[in-house]
């Protein structure tokens, strides 16, 4: 994998995004967002061609083909507020379509580490999507990527639970009395803290996003990954990554025709 990293100073700078240092034509379409730029890595592995076009900050890109269709990846770091600068300059660049391929607490008691989620929609506990859209406004995942990702499960045999996710901030920060039962009650089967900013994000700018995510512990339970877990969760990893990148094969298909 080479780099083609632009350099400040050059003439070709000029039109460069500040964060993402990606310009138009340097990344495929479609993008796969992780959090973690070792998943990055890792997803590109994936590609039958992949080749590093930046590093900067959070943010690790590659870009490249998977049987035949042109696809990249993008590491988002942690948290909405930096998902959101990525998506945002990602699609400055031409990029459309999006699938967020990230790590979530179960909310469910039989959503298990090892276990594997798409999540159609999000409540929005987080603060990035407040700064575009009011709360009222739902955070949902576009129909088509989410239906995508449920035919690439299907397709290749990989048991996956479908329903609502949570977004939040403050990883560390106590949540407010009975917060967790409610969302608990109300059906959210996996929390962590990106999609519904990325959802929001990709409605105000007419691009398509959806979200699967490879569950790490249970929040319910107050169970966090342990190295006891590990092996089980690498395996959901590995699972969406070949989920997400047959959903992509699909939607360049329906695309195309």
């Amino acid at each position: 994998m080479e780099s083609s990293t632009p350099v400040a100073g050059g003439s070709e700078f000029a039109d460069v995004q500040p964060h993402i240092l990606c310009r138009s034509g340097d990344v495929a379409p479609y993008v796969l967002l992780p959090g973690d730029p070792g998943r990055a890595r890792l997803i590109a592995k994936h590609f039958d061609i992949a080749r590093k076009v930046a590093e900067n900050r959070e943010y690790l890109i590659f870009t490249g083909h998977a049987g035949g269709v042109p696809m990249a990846v993008c590491s988002t770091g942690i948290g909405s507020p930096s998902a959101a600068i990525g998506m945002e300059e990602l699609g400055k660049i031409g990029c459309h379509t999006f699938i967020r391929v990230g790590s979530a607490g179960g909310m469910q008691l039989n959503v298990n580490p090892g276990d594997v989620a798409i999540v159609t929609a999000a409540y929005r506990g987080e603060g990035t999507s407040k700064v575009y859209l009011p709360p009222e406004f739902p955070a949902v995942a576009n129909l088509e990527v989410t239906l995508a990702l449920m035919e690439a499960a299907k397709r290749l045999g990989y048991p996956v639970h479908v329903g609502l996710g949570s977004s939040g901030d403050a990883f560390y920060a106590k949540k407010p009395e009975g917060h967790t039962e409610m969302l608990h009650n109300a059906g959210v089967v996996a929390g962590e803290m990106e999609n519904s900013a990325l959802f929001i994000v990709a409605a105000v700018r007419h691009w398509r996003a959806g979200a699967i995510v490879a569950i790490d512990g249970n929040i319910v339970r107050r169970e966090r990954k342990t190295p006891g877990t590990e092996q089980l969760f690498q395996q959901a990893v590995e699972r969406e990554i070949q989920i997400a990148i047959e959903a992509v094969k699909i939607l360049a298909a329906q695309d195309k025709g």
